[in-house]
């Protein structure tokens, strides 16, 4: 008879007094303030920490997406450039490249260093001459016109220039802009340098400050002419249907180019930029990391101060029949309540975060006066957020497998009260 009145009673696994017990445990009550503030910096810290994991990425994310689009939308993806001999066949490889399957526009391209001025500024920029047809096929350039226009770029001698470059000289679509480069005519006193005026017709906007301060585009014929290249050009850039599989055209633009190239693609021309970008994205997830592991640690001195705390009322649970696995059970519950709502809380954050980042980012400039996100130092001209559901699912997954496993070795710990110990002195 006594045997059967001291077995332990067991209760289906998270019965409803688990949960009652567990919420009980979690109400703040004035003897339990100090571990009630533990419990909740400790909510705080999670939520803020997913939070931040989640705009961060994001962030991140958008970043490397808008400075891949503007600068696979200019340059091409991969940058065909002679070998043995000039590129005075230009016209016939350009007409090949276009046939290959993948391939959606082949342009024959002259670049040269110059000097922009006006007689209020100067900038140095990079000349490209471009026939008017190719320049009409880069939608980065010909769908983001903000004064003047294409229309006749190739009959004329006018220039297509950037929205920061034009400002910079103080000009308008309309007025003249002169160019200067080193290399002129040869004279018997040595080289001078060209320096020629040129009507801009058009002013373009890309959304990079880089380029919209540093690009000048001219015609073909006259870029051939101002630079005396002899009727060849300096390289044919190929832009393709997919950039993320180059590899795959590399072949097949080498045969269709019919005499010997060099091939360059935009991973190779921008690898330093993107690798950078990389390395500082995984730095950055490793050290916003540590925020959910600290506030996963603080949940695990939280509960050992509750179970110390509980100390006489898990004995009491144990003598009235509850078992190890439920009083584990009712720990488990407690710890991982605050580290499951903290995530939840902290993605809900993040993603309304994420989804009003500019807004956000033009109030605080408001509020503070002053510029947080400087379009010359970070590129682009409004802060971007592009939210992967991978990424964000592994941050909140990371963020609830840290929350669980920080409830273990409390949860065990009570399981494992004596409860003869724990009324001893009670």
């Amino acid at each position: 008879m006594d045997e059967t009145m001291t077995e332990t009673v067991h209760t289906a696994p998270f019965a409803p007094f688990e949960w009652m017990l567990s919420a009980r445990y979690l109400r703040a009550r004035r003897k339990e303030g100090f571990i009630s503030v533990i419990a909740g910096f400790s909510f705080l810290g999670i939520m803020l920490g997913v939070a931040t994991l989640i705009i961060v990425m994001a962030v991140m994310n958008g970043f490397r997406k808008e400075l891949l689009d503007k600068i696979l939308g200019l340059n091409g993806h991969i940058l065909v450039q002679p070998l043995e001999s000039p590129l005075t066949d230009w016209k016939d490889v350009a007409d090949r490249l276009s046939q290959v399957p993948g391939i959606r526009l082949a342009a024959p391209v002259v670049d040269g260093q110059a000097l922009a001025s006006s007689p209020w500024n100067a900038s140095g920029v990079l000349v490209r001459g471009i026939r008017s047809e190719d320049l009409n096929n880069l939608t980065s350039i010909a769908k983001n016109i903000k004064q003047g226009s294409l229309e006749g770029f190739d009959e004329g001698q006018g220039v297509a220039i950037g929205r920061r470059l034009a400002d910079q000289l103080s000009l308008h679509a309309g007025d003249s802009v002169t160019l200067v480069a080193p290399k002129g005519a040869v004279t018997p006193m040595g080289t001078t340098p060209r320096i020629k005026p040129y009507k801009i017709v058009a002013v373009f906007e890309i959304g990079m400050s880089e380029y919209d301060l540093g690009f000048v585009f001219m015609p073909l014929a006259e870029a051939q002419a101002y630079f005396n290249r002899s009727n060849d050009v300096t390289s044919i850039e190929v832009f393709t249907t997919n950039p993320d599989k180059i590899d795959a055209f590399r072949k097949a633009v080498t045969e269709a180019a019919g005499r010997p190239v060099f091939l360059v693609d935009w991973r190779q021309r921008n690898s330093t930029f993107f690798n950078a970008l990389q390395v500082e994205r995984n730095v950055m997830f490793l050290i916003l990391t540590m925020i959910v592991l600290v506030a996963a640690l603080n949940i695990v001195s939280g509960l050992i101060m509750l179970v110390k705390d509980k100390g006489s009322d898990i004995a009491i649970l144990r003598t009235m029949g509850a078992s190890q696995g439920s009083i584990m059970r009712v720990f488990l519950i407690t710890g991982a309540s605050i580290g499951v709502v903290g995530t939840l809380v902290g993605f809900f954050v993040g993603l309304v975060i994420c989804l009003n980042i500019e807004s956000i980012r033009q109030f605080l400039s408001w509020l503070t006066s002053t510029e947080l996100f400087s379009p010359e130092l970070y590129f682009l001209s409004k802060l971007p957020a592009e939210i992967d559901v991978g990424e964000t699912t592994a941050v909140v997954i990371m963020a609830l497998t840290l929350s669980f496993l920080a409830t273990l070795y409390p949860s065990w710990r009570a399981a494992r009260l004596d409860p003869v110990e724990a009324l001893r002195y009670e």
